[in-house]
């Protein structure tokens, strides 16, 4: 099965167990973040000497998913499949860090808050590099992690910080890849 099939078999899944939460207050939405921390996953050493990591939880990404408030508005399952990159760039190559998170967050709501947590399960993690960093490829096994998440709301508009508590696996080992990051969430 190709990565792209398992993303779309994985929003579907999503999509059918929460349709019927429809006049629960279903509502579509997008998310947006940069995260950082954990462990080292791709090296490149620059011409200068200067060498540069990525770390296992960086990278900006970018998904979309619902939202389901229950009657009372104050308890909310966020869910959502985002594509997360990070990447480093030289004259004479290129490295990406690529990977598919499905989120499941249980929110309580106040007013003009909102905190809670739930699972992310990444798919699909890749690192591949291009040019003099040409033997740098590597697929991780999928992984299922913790998310924690605090939001200020301002209207539609969600901005918070969270946290990942999550490790990869490759070939027999184990690279962590916990760390925080900050988040920015549109519902419409």
């Amino acid at each position: 099965m190709t990565s792209i099939t398992r993303v779309v078999s994985g929003a579907a899944c999503l999509l059918a167990v929460l349709a019927p939460a429809h006049a629960a207050g279903l509502r579509p939405v997008l998310v947006a973040g940069y995260d950082a921390g954990g462990e080292p996953v791709a090296t490149m050493t620059y011409t200068t000497g200067h060498s540069d990591s990525i770390k296992a939880n960086e990278g900006l990404y970018l998904g979309g998913g619902v939202s389901v408030l229950n009657e009372a508005g104050n308890i909310e399952l966020l869910a959502t499949l985002s594509v997360k990159y990070q990447g480093l760039h030289a004259d004479n190559g290129d490295i990406r860090w690529t990977r598919f998170p499905l989120d499941a967050l249980l929110l309580y709501r106040w007013p003009s808050f909102r905190l809670g947590g739930g699972l992310t399960y990444v798919m699909e993690p890749r690192v591949k590099g291009s040019g003099a960093s040409s033997s740098i490829d590597a697929t991780f096994d999928n992984a299922t992690g913790v998310l924690l998440q605090g939001d200020y709301l301002l209207d539609a508009v969600a901005l918070g910080v969270r946290a990942t508590l999550l490790d990869y696996r490759f070939g027999g080992s184990t690279i962590r890849s916990s760390g925080v990051g900050v988040s920015f969430g549109f519902t419409f």
